[in-house]
């Protein structure tokens, strides 16, 4: 059963048929990017190599990486559970995994003519933050049910796995580093089995680090050798700022008043010298919103509701 499955993943793999330059620029067009962060993801996709994202946060680094995995394809298919050296290692996990069931065209009686054994789902996208641990990164072994539960690289392979707020993790970055530095290379994993035995797994997901700090100053030029990669996500230009408040009025009923988007920016922005973050229009828009369920007033664009906008929101920053 594990000679099927790593057949399964060779033959499904990110790096069988790399995207071209239209299906990454169609993963990503709900998005407000510069073209050089664009085509630096595109590369980087397209390599089917790991990569860093850095940069201050509520720029979009996280929205970023949850839409790489739709660049591969939609679906994929897995086995539900692995029979290795006697264990069963439940691959299929419904809390990272999203069942896509294939359609029946034949009605009422099921006549999808499949082994019930596998699962088809969507590319996953796995996010794991603060709370990796090193444990997470082998095989867990339950004595009470006698399943084994699959490492988080596991649960990934064929999709994404998105390390986020790297460096923030109960354990060192050297840590991570000694532990995938084969993988990354050998896009092969040794994972160990409660009896002790060791199994060789495929390792074929895009690895995403993102984080708020400088990668320099998290891992050394092995590892940062090995992600060949590193987006430096910056803050929105003035016209990108625009562009995203257009699509957030938008997205929540509010009309857009450029004028008074410039009032804003020339008082809260320019005057007080802060930085755009592509956040602050969802983020500005949703107060105002608030600001007049409240009050049991219409929505609008004006200073007044800008103005309790940028007082509640960046009173402490």
């Amino acid at each position: 059963m594990l000679e099927d499955y790593i057949q399964s993943v060779k033959a499904q793999s990110i790096h069988r048929h790399p995207p071209s330059h239209d299906d990454i620029a169609g993963v990503f067009s709900d998005l407000v990017l510069a073209e050089t962060i664009l085509d630096q993801v595109g590369q980087a996709i397209q390599a089917g190599h790991g990569f860093f994202l850095y940069g201050d946060s509520g720029n979009g680094k996280t929205s970023l990486a949850e839409r790489v995995s739709r660049a591969f394809g939609q679906t994929i298919w897995i086995p539900r559970s692995l029979s290795v050296g006697g264990l069963i290692v439940r691959l299929y996990d419904p809390c990272n995994h999203v069942e896509v069931p294939p359609e029946n065209k034949n009605g009422l009686y099921d006549q999808l003519k499949i082994d019930r054994r596998w699962i088809r789902i969507r590319r996953p996208t796995i996010i794991v933050g603060g709370e990796l641990t090193m444990e997470s990164l082998e095989l867990q072994h339950n004595p009470y049910t006698k399943i084994t539960e699959p490492s988080v690289q596991l649960k990934s392979n064929l999709g994404t796995l998105v390390i986020d707020d790297f460096g923030r993790q109960r354990m060192e970055p050297v840590e991570l580093l000694n532990r995938w530095i084969v993988p990354l290379e050998k896009r092969h994993d040794y994972l160990s089995l409660s009896t002790g035995t060791k199994i060789e797994v495929p390792f074929d997901q895009l690895i995403i680090f993102s984080t708020n700090l400088e990668p320099r100053e998290l891992v050394d030029e092995a590892f940062l050798r090995r992600i060949p990669y590193k987006i430096n996500v910056g803050n929105p230009s003035e016209g990108e700022f625009r562009e995203l408040m257009r699509m957030m009025a938008a997205e929540y009923a509010v009309d857009y008043r450029d004028d008074e988007v410039s009032a804003m920016i020339e008082k809260h922005y320019t005057g007080a010298n802060r930085n755009f973050r592509c956040c602050h229009p969802r983020d500005l828009i949703l107060q105002i919103v608030n600001y007049a369920a409240y009050n049991s007033k219409p929505v609008e664009m004006s200073a007044e509701t800008f103005d309790v906008a940028v007082d509640n929101y960046f009173a402490v920053m």
